[in-house]
């Protein structure tokens, strides 16, 4: 994963530190030497991310963090205090501002990258979920000057893993003031049982007892792995010197931790950041899910229709356009589909159709769109997403439709072997239309069905990409 950093500090070393770890990790830099220089970069340069020192003259950190929280543009940019400052107190000052995490110096390199990649992740995510509202015309149901920040955090439900009850108990009461509904447990099965009945706002994880044949790593794992509880912020409990404990935590998606022993005004901190950050989130899905009428939907299938997939691609392509990130498109058909519904009835169409949505809807990424164009045509949109992503996505949709024979309800059937064709094509940032990429993407569709079906061709190169003929069967 790459993405854009701002790296704030006043200090050229400090700077240039930090930007050889980050460079060296493949992330796009960019700097600045003060307050007033990082506002303006926020702005100009739309990072995905800022590593922010606090100690500064003229504006500090504090302060920057707070005029960014506080501007509808800047406010959903993460905000990574990197500073000597290494107080409780201090910590608890930036987590109040807004900032996402507060880093001391000098910063465990393991942790620093891991951290930034899980923040960028979490961008993406609600970016995404603020696009959708925009295509669909109903951004602005949240009040546009309201971020996460901004969010009650009080009266959630919270789940409590460790298994000594007395932590279970401590952290109950320190988080009491809040009024939260609490659920104690010792143990991973428990847990996970609870955490799959219960709506949680909020889980904490601390140990969990060797003789269940797990640990707490595993949890989280379990936890992302289903749908139920994929989007609930998890909190891990660490010890001071785990470093690589921490790295594997944030890889598998844990949004945020705490040292052990644990400062109770930090905990209070951090874990009204996230239940905030939560309710937020879910206001934006809530909202674009409200907003969804039936002229977006597809009825057969769920997914959104072509008008939806023509206004989606023009809202992506007009950003790509602002940040020169890669768009890429699919698009996809199902080979020979009428002889399915000459052969065997709509009905058995319906299925197939029914299947094949819900088949790449598992292949894709949680924020990239997939739509029904009408008949047997389908298109996905790839945000941020380089040629080797493109094709590698393309390639595993083709195989998990040719590899794996589509069940029948009708018994007299019972299986049949589907294929896809796609065509493949990566968008250039301020050059192409929506008009242009359907139209190169259907040429290459149009070729793999010349080369003999279930296959992938691609339009990356310009020299492919004439306009002409549409694919049919």
């Amino acid at each position: 994963m790459t993405a854009r950093v701002l790296i704030v500090d006043d200090l050229l070393p400090n700077v240039k530190l930090l930007e050889a770890k980050l460079t060296n990790e493949y992330f796009d830099v960019i700097t600045a030497f003060n307050g007033q220089e990082a506002l303006d970069a926020a702005v100009s340069q739309s990072p995905d991310i800022m590593l922010l020192d606090v100690m500064m003259p003229g504006m500090d950190g504090y302060e920057v963090c707070r005029r960014m929280k506080a501007d509808p543009q800047l406010m959903h940019i993460p905000v990574v205090m990197v500073t000597a400052l290494s107080e409780v107190s201090d910590r608890v000052t930036g987590l109040e501002c807004g900032a996402d995490d507060f880093l001391t110096k000098p910063v465990n390199d393991v942790a620093l990258v891991a951290r930034v990649k899980s923040l960028v992740r979490l961008k993406m995510t609600i970016d995404e979920w603020r696009r959708r509202e925009e295509t669909c015309d109903q951004f602005g149901v949240i009040p546009a000057d309201e971020s996460a920040t901004g969010m009650e955090a009080t009266g959630a439900r919270v789940l409590v893993v460790d298994k000594q009850e007395i932590i279970g108990a401590k952290i109950k009461d320190v988080l009491a003031v809040d009024k939260h509904e609490f659920f104690l447990s010792t143990g991973q099965e428990e847990a996970l049982g609870l955490a799959l009945e219960n709506p949680f706002d909020l889980i904490i994880v601390g140990a969990i007892p060797e003789s269940e044949g797990g640990d707490s790593l595993r949890l989280c794992s379990m936890l992302r792995s289903r749908d139920e509880t994929r989007n609930v912020p998890i909190l891990i409990l660490i010890e001071d010197d785990d470093m690589d404990f921490l790295a594997k935590a944030l890889e598998l998606g844990v949004n945020d931790y705490l040292v052990k022993p644990v400062e109770p005004s930090e905990l209070l901190a951090r874990s009204r950041g996230q239940i905030r950050r939560k309710r937020y989130q879910d206001c934006l899905r809530d909202n674009y899910e409200r907003s969804l009428s039936m002229a977006l939907t597809d009825s057969l299938t769920g997914l959104y229709n072509r008008r939806y997939a023509n206004a989606h691609l023009s809202t992506t392509l007009q950003r790509s356009k602002e940040d020169g990130r890669p768009i890429a498109i699919l698009m996809i058909d199902i080979d020979h589909f009428k002889q399915v519904n000459d052969t065997h009835g709509h009905a058995v169409g319906d299925e197939v159709l029914r299947e094949i949505s819900n088949r790449i809807i598992h292949c894709v990424r949680s924020f990239d769109m997939v739509a029904r164009m009408g008949g047997e045509e389908f298109i996905v949109v790839l945000p941020d997403a380089p040629t080797e992503i493109v094709l590698s996505v393309a390639e595993r949709l083709r195989s998990v439709m040719a590899d794996n024979p589509f069940k029948i309800s009708d018994p007299k059937i019972g299986e049949l072997t589907v294929t896809i064709s796609i065509g493949a094509v990566l968008a250039r940032p301020g050059e192409d239309t929506p008009e242009d990429l359907m139209r190169f993407a259907d040429e290459a569709l149009y070729a793999a069905k010349g080369e003999g079906r279930n296959r992938v061709v691609s339009a990356f190169e310009s020299e492919f990409r004439p306009s002409g003929k549409s694919a049919a069967g």
